[in-house]
């Protein structure tokens, strides 16, 4: 294998740098070739593949977002633009894809593998942390980072003024952010798409913190488990709630990449191209205990990640 490309797609996620970077820095030393594809998908289509000298990717561990750029590509889930792209791989001796992100992108690359035999292996880059086969995914260290440092300074007003605070962070699907910045910065409830919220509970839970004297209150909503806005209106409507809302939104996507998301962007991207070298294909890097696993496409899209229930479980004890 003589050339691979390297790309980045989906929503982006600090870490993806780190990534990209080792992916190329690897190639080189085994005297390879690698490419960059710019805007994901859509740049595959639309032939934006260029080579990669080594200057490109330094001082670039650092940065947040991702040097390639990522897009949408509504093009990409044709058959017609499938094959454009695999041309535009093709006619430049391609053999093989680096791919860094979440489920979308991930199910494009199964795509071609599965129906143009593109070798392929994927990197997991999704802030929620909701992918399969993966402890964690690249961005979620630092994602966490920047809601425990926003919930912190927002604690330290509303301790100032007896309010409660609604705070709404990412998570669609999964309610790993919200549980985990729960318990970093001692929150006083949290709301998660995977359990139905007890909001007669939180308020009585409130109303008693009140009449112990402690009139501030964080309350942690991940954006999947409903608006923090609705939330707020009904914790108002209750009485005695001098509510406010924080709605972290992409901020958390916009940290500079923790040592965690570093580390383990080197780790997987070095994986990534080693992997190829020795002929995996069709598989997911993913970081289960300390080491670096290779997680079949089919096991990453048939199963669902779920929440350690024993993280849940703390989160209750400590709430």
């Amino acid at each position: 294998m003589k050339k691979i490309a390297i790309m980045t797609s989906g929503g982006d996620s600090p870490g993806m740098n780190g990534a990209v970077r080792a992916a190329v820095r690897t190639a080189f030393y085994y005297n390879m070739t690698p490419y960059g594809i710019l805007s994901g998908y859509k740049g595959m289509i639309e032939d934006n593949i260029f080579e990669l000298k080594h200057s490109d990717v330094s001082n670039i561990i650092g940065r947040g977002g991702t040097i390639l750029q990522t897009a949408r590509s509504q093009e990409f889930r044709t058959e017609e633009g499938q094959k454009k792209a695999v041309e535009n791989l093709k006619k430049r001796g391609i053999e093989a894809l680096v791919v860094i992100g979440g489920d979308g992108s991930l199910s494009g690359a199964k795509v071609l593998y599965d129906k143009y035999d593109i070798k392929s292996i994927g990197i997991p880059g999704s802030i929620d942390n909701d992918i399969y086969g993966t402890d964690v995914s690249l961005g979620v260290d630092t994602a966490l980072t920047v809601i425990m440092d926003s919930v912190d300074m927002i604690n330290n007003t509303a301790s100032s003024h007896g309010r409660t605070f609604i705070i709404e962070v990412m998570g669609r699907h999964c309610g790993y952010l919200a549980v985990m910045a729960g318990i970093a910065t001692g929150a006083d409830a949290v709301i998660i798409p995977e359990v139905k919220p007890d909001l007669d509970g939180i308020i009585s839970k409130f109303k008693k913190r009140a009449e112990d004297g402690k009139t501030r209150n964080i309350l942690i909503v991940a954006e999947g488990a409903g608006s923090a806005y609705e939330f707020g209106k009904i914790l108002q409507e209750a009485g005695t709630f001098d509510a406010r809302i924080t709605v972290l939104g992409h901020i958390q996507r916009g940290g500079f990449p923790s040592y965690f998301d570093r580390v383990l962007g080197s780790r997987m991207g070095a994986a990534a191209i080693e992997g190829l070298i020795n002929g995996r294909n069709g598989v997911m890097t993913g970081l289960q205990g300390n080491k670096i696993e290779y997680v079949p496409y089919e096991d990453v899209f048939s199963r669902k990640h779920e929440m350690n229930q024993n993280v849940v479980k703390l989160l209750d004890i400590l709430t």
